[in-house]
Parts: C-alpha cells; structure tokens; sequence
C-alpha cells in the first residue's frame, strides 16, 4: 500500500493488503477491504465503500458527487461489493437522499466507460458491457447482462437473468428471464441460452416459455394475460418472480415486437 506517487488521506480506511497503483487519490471517508486492486489515475472520493477482491482499472473515478441539480450536498455513498471489476474509465455516483446509495452486487463486471448514475442498484453477477449509461434510479438484478452502447432511462428495471441486446434505448421495464433488442426495444424471446449456462433444466426454461407466450405471443393485453398465467400455469418460483415483476413495475413492461404494428 505504500505507494509514493498516490494520495490517500490519512482518515481513509485501506487494508494492508490493497494494492495502489501511482497516481491514484483517495480522498477522506473511504473504506477499501482486503485484496483490492486500484490502478494508476483512479480516483475515490468521499463516500465510497469498497469490498474484497475488486479490481479498478485506469482512470474511473468512484463516488462523484450526483449529476443531479436536486442533490444538495448530503452525505451519501458508493457500495461495491466483494469481487467487482470495474474497467477503465468507469464513473460511479453517489446516491442522494432518495435512497442514500447507489450499489454495485458482488461478482458484477463494469465495462470499459460504462456510467452508473446516483441512486442505481446492480445485482450480484450482473455484466455490464462497453459504454453502458444508466441514468439515476435504475434497478438490474442478478445476472442480467446489458449489451455494449445501451442507454437506459430513469426508473427502468431490468429483470433478473434478462439480457438486453447491444447499442439499444431503454425506456420499459425488462422482466426477468427475457431477451430484448429492437427499436423500439421489445421481446425477442426467453434467454434460453443464459439460463442453459446457470443451471436451469430445460424443463423450467419450457416453463418460462410457457409463462411469456400468455404475454408476448398471443392476442393478450398484460392484465389478461396476467389473469391467465395466475389461473392455468403451475406455480412456481419462477411464475412469482415474473408475476411479482409485472405487478411492481412503475414504468410498464417492454411490449413485444409484433404488438408494435398491430393496428
């Protein structure tokens, strides 16, 4: 940790065992756990909370205050969790006093130049690919993996396992399991593919299949088909997580693609 060409100020909390490239800063109230890697121009401002094992590459910059004309120099902060990759030039914001965090799951992978505005949430295992932008108060859940040069509006959430297709606009919520691309985005089926990798049988893939059929593939609106999935398909924990999804989202769910030229 005694690295000559970085600061670190004296109040912040850095295990022994974080490595320090030069040319880093760290500014005050800042806690680093062991096994972290920062690399050269990284800098760590006030408020962020890192865990074990990350790695930060070249030139990100953690916990910046909000790009947010409502935030009003509250004390809030960054958590990142155990075993995070954060690549080069990643910017992370601070929360604001509407949820006093923005946070980042374990085992999660920002890509290079991505940007995780003030109040977001990701999930464990989430991916993040090259040039990702969230802007304030966006929810991804675990494992959900968001293509390289995708905007994502405010308030979206994207479903766990989802995986959203590269350089696309955001604008409705992504149920779980879900893949959607397009423009505008849409349904394009279940992440078969991803699930496969995760361990899910293709019978629970068959059944998830099942579920967004009612949804996406028939001549339903979503309260009917919601109606129809309570009422015919076996429940399960992946039947709750979808219905759940549905019933919390703020913004809508995404429509599919066909439903886009149905007059």
């Amino acid at each position: 940790m005694n690295q000559p060409l970085a600061y670190v100020n004296p109040t912040a909390k850095v295990a022994s065992t974080v490595v320090i490239e030069p040319f880093v800063m760290i500014d005050k109230n800042v806690v680093i756990e062991e096994g972290t890697w920062i690399g050269s121009n990284v800098t760590i401002l006030e408020g962020a909370r890192i865990g074990k094992n990350c790695k930060i590459f070249p030139g990100s910059v953690i916990a910046a205050i909000p790009q947010d004309l409502k935030y009003d120099g509250e004390d809030t902060l960054v958590m990142i969790g155990n075993n995070v990759t954060v690549r080069e030039f990643v910017t992370i914001n601070r929360g604001t006093k509407a949820s006093n965090e923005t946070c980042i799951g374990d085992n999660t992978l920002l890509m290079a130049y991505v940007h995780i505005a003030h109040d977001c949430h990701i999930g464990k295992n989430a991916i993040l690919a090259n040039g990702v932008n969230l802007a304030g108060h966006i929810d991804i859940e675990d494992y959900a993996i968001v293509g390289g040069m995708v905007g994502v509006h405010q308030f979206v959430k994207i479903g766990a396992h989802a995986f959203v297709g590269g350089g696309c606009m955001v604008g409705k919520d992504v149920p779980p399991y879900v893949k959607a691309a397009r423009e505008p985005l849409s349904y394009v089926g279940v992440n078969s593919i991803g699930l496969r990798r995760r361990g899910f049988s293709q019978e629970k893939i068959n059944h998830i299949q099942d579920i967004y059929r009612f949804i996406y593939l028939k001549s339903n609106n979503v309260s009917q088909a919601v109606e129809i999935i309570e009422a015919e398909v076996p429940a399960t924990p992946e039947k709750d997580e979808i219905l759940t999804f549905i019933a919390n989202s703020n913004r809508g769910i995404m429509k599919g693609y066909s439903s886009m030229f149905k007059k």
